[in-house]
């Protein structure tokens, strides 16, 4: 059977206001959604998920948001309702394409939004930051639980001892395709050790299962394999708007290390929030903190602007 998001409580999607699809450079289509109020003037949110998840990943956010913002989420190549691409479709520069596709396509003419990414997500960012489209799109960014470089050799999901031997251990791992089956008590037990917090709940431990578990075993490896070798310091040193940093203490995956070196080289940077605890799924494990912080750069960076471009044109 195939595996579905949750359809109860705060981490089942919510139903979009508007559906939408977005064509990237190469042709590609990507699945967009649109949350909340219809009216004019609702600042606009741009939300893109990371490696293996889905626009369900968003849910706590969305719902949060979406009383008084315009939220534009999108399903990365190959998951959720993105159909999958030949095996040359999964680059950083991909990303950047359907992310600046997603821009044209959701936004009205002019119109600027706070975009948050969590771990791929964020790499998104990273990788559009020279992008005129993304310049004149973004007026601020929240990076969530990500990171530039140096993945394989940082991340202890396998906790050896010596850097080289955790690159070639996560190098496999990213790579894999085997089947991660269906949802049981061990695979939520494995997820949880590997991506959250010891403080998760089971049912964000359910929520996460769910979506990881739903990605396609080629999409899963095909992007793992981008992600092992990947380097966007540069893209990140670049990133030309105000941006700010989320990460958990607990992040085998990406861990904090990476977020405060992305702390170093943002030109404009706007804080690192390190949550005690926190695992890799921050949107998920804490969808509080990470709201409040979209909510802080919306009004400091988006209707700060707003109200000023209006009493220009009184």
């Amino acid at each position: 059977m195939p595996v579905t998001p949750m359809t109860r409580g705060r981490y089942a999607p919510p139903a979009p206001r508007r559906e939408l699809s977005a064509t990237s450079a190469d042709g590609s289509r990507l699945h967009v959604e649109i949350h909340g109020p219809g009216e004019p003037g609702a600042p606009a949110v741009v939300l893109s998920h990371g490696w293996t998840c889905s626009t369900a990943f968003w849910a706590p956010v969305v719902r949060a948001l979406a009383a008084d913002h315009k939220v534009v989420l999108y399903d990365q190549r190959g998951h959720g309702r993105t159909p999958a691409v030949g095996p040359r479709g999964y680059t950083t520069t991909a990303l950047a394409d359907d992310l600046v596709a997603v821009l044209g396509a959701a936004l009205e003419p002019g119109e600027r939004a706070v975009l948050a990414g969590h771990s791929m997500g964020g790499m998104t960012m990273m990788a559009a930051s020279e992008r005129p489209e993304f310049r004149a799109r973004a007026a601020a960014v929240l990076l969530c639980s990500t990171g530039s470089a140096n993945l394989t050799a940082e991340s202890m999901v396998i906790p050896m001892r010596s850097p080289g031997g955790r690159r070639i251990a996560h190098q496999v791992v990213l790579g894999s395709r085997a089947p991660l089956g269906p949802v049981t008590a061990v695979a939520k037990r494995i997820l949880k050790y590997a991506t959250m917090g010891p403080a998760a709940t089971p049912e964000q431990v359910e929520a996460c299962a769910r979506i990881v578990h739903a990605c396609p075993v080629g999409v899963r490896s095909r992007w793992g394999k981008v992600l092992a070798g990947l380097d966007l310091t540069g893209g990140a040193a670049r990133l030309e708007v105000p941006t700010a940093v989320i990460a958990g203490t607990a992040d085998r995956l990406t861990p904090v290390v990476q977020s405060r070196r992305l702390a170093s080289v943002l030109p404009r940077f706007e804080g690192l929030t390190e949550l005690a605890g926190a695992g890799h799924m921050t949107p998920i494990e804490e969808p509080e903190v990470v709201v409040d912080r979209i909510r802080e750069l919306v009004g400091v960076h988006l209707r700060t602007a707003a109200g000023e471009k209006k009493e220009k044109t009184a």
